[in-house]
């Protein structure tokens, strides 16, 4: 599952976006509407479900209203000191009132899934994955994502160290030590 920090970050970046423009709006908030996306059938947007559930991409916004809660409440914190208590309490209040808000990510990735495959694909691709190889590629697919990642880190830390010994060199036959 850590093949999706990444995205947990974009989701952080993206509450932490939501929240600075929060105090402009004055009037009652809205969620955005779901994704513009070619409309796809009943069954094409149950397969995309079906795909994103056996991939466990829950995992990606599980923690979306709670950390978008500490957030707001940390930043309100940071300019009302002393009313700590207060916010701490109206945190568990909010977070009852929003509590599986969170699954409207998952309806609108569905919905993009589906736009992005037809039924049939969808539903070839749920048969896949119900496969020895399908279910393989399910449980191995995070660990080499990330070992992939971390090798390209590397990789990318290594090559930096060469490139920069090879401007060093060219500046060097240019009579500048750097």
């Amino acid at each position: 599952m850590k093949r999706f920090s990444g995205l947990l970050s974009v989701v952080a970046v993206a509450a932490g976006l939501a929240l600075a423009a929060a105090p402009a709006m004055a009037q009652q908030p809205q969620l955005p509407p779901m994704p513009k996306v070619k409309q796809s059938t009943p069954a094409a947007i149950a397969a995309a479900k079906e795909i994103l559930a056996m991939k466990n991409v829950a995992v990606m916004y599980a923690g979306a209203v709670p950390g978008i809660i500490e957030k707001t409440k940390t930043g309100l914190l940071q300019q009302n000191l002393n009313y700590q208590k207060d916010l701490n309490e109206v945190a568990i209040i909010v977070a009852k009132q929003f509590g599986g808000s969170e699954k409207e990510i998952g309806e609108g990735m569905a919905q993009i899934y589906a736009s992005e495959f037809t039924e049939k694909e969808l539903q070839d691709l749920v048969a896949f994955y119900k496969t020895p190889l399908g279910d393989k590629l399910l449980k191995a697919e995070p660990a080499a994502i990330n070992g992939s990642l971390q090798y390209m880190q590397q990789w990318a830390q290594q090559f930096g160290v060469i490139v920069n010994d090879q401007f060093k060199a060219e500046m060097k036959k240019r009579g500048k030590d750097i």
